[in-house]
């Protein structure tokens, strides 16, 4: 069955490393939290039999809709629970535009994922053109390694990046055309790190092997699997959830009336 979204091999929730008693009664009552109703539409992002980018020459915004496009209701798929999940830290280097832009795109992915690369290579640019530029929108990353230690490697080190200020250009090496194919061990990621213009490489590796990495990719992690999220990549757009690498224009309609929403209720943050 074709996917527009990108899961692991065996198709079951993938567990994290060492999960703790204590870790899992967290994540239940995250998920507990934000309503079993919105867990379980985030649960839905792992089913994406009614959006097929990739048959047929593509898909029409029609068929799209039931993946992510807005209604004629602006407030119709979008959950309050779910908008909370921006954190507008102006200080995050993993994130991109204004911390009170009105619009936030938190976006969960990982390195490892084709059709996060095919996001990130066919879609954000033109995204980061038309809204980010100016101030409609703040892309926020959240790393949600699910297929394994290279994903969980490339995740640490996009961190590490992102600590030198040179997170964006890591993401856009580690998403180049081939280049989840050449892995993502050590000295891979030294290239990467290099080919970001990261400064200090030897701070880079130190940084992305130190319990403080570990921590923030697992909080991510923690609140990606709290949401019931099982694929890459998903996004929540001011709480309304978007399936997979979805057609530019889902992302424009999802955007646009996310933007009005806000301007109707008469601000950016909240």
């Amino acid at each position: 069955m074709p996917h527009n979204g990108q899961k692991p091999a065996n198709a079951r929730k993938p567990a994290p490393v060492g999960k703790t008693a204590h870790d899992r009664r967290k994540s239940r009552n995250l998920a507990i939290g934000a309503g079993v109703v919105i867990a379980a539409v985030l649960l839905g992002l792992a089913s994406y039999t009614a959006t097929k980018p990739e048959k047929s020459g593509g898909t029409t915004v029609k068929e799209a809709a039931a993946g992510g496009a807005p209604s004629a209701d602006p407030q119709a798929g979008v959950y309050p629970e779910l908008e909370k999940l921006a954190r507008r830290d102006a200080k995050d280097p993993l994130a991109r535009g204004r911390a009170d832009a009105p619009v936030v795109m938190v976006e969960y992915a990982d390195f490892k994922c084709g059709f996060c690369g095919k996001f990130a290579r066919d879609t954000e640019p033109a995204l980061v053109k038309k809204y980010v530029d100016k101030g409609t929108l703040r892309i926020e990353w959240r790393n949600f390694p699910i297929f394994g230690e290279d994903s969980e490697r490339a995740a640490r080190g996009a961190w590490a990046a992102g600590e030198q200020g040179r997170f964006r250009q890591f993401h856009e090496a580690a998403y180049a055309e081939g280049a989840k194919e050449k892995g993502f061990g050590a000295d891979r990621l030294k290239e990467l790190a290099r080919q970001a213009g990261v400064k200090d490489v030897g701070r880079f590796v130190e940084d992305a092997d130190s319990a403080a990495a570990k921590a923030a990719v697992k909080r991510d992690q923690e609140e990606a699997y709290g949401l019931g999220a099982t694929s890459t990549p998903s996004f929540v757009i001011n709480g309304r959830p978007v399936s997979g690498a979805q057609p530019d224009q889902v992302f424009e309609q999802t955007i646009e009336a996310a933007a009005r929403s806000a301007k109707s209720a008469g601000g950016g943050a909240k």
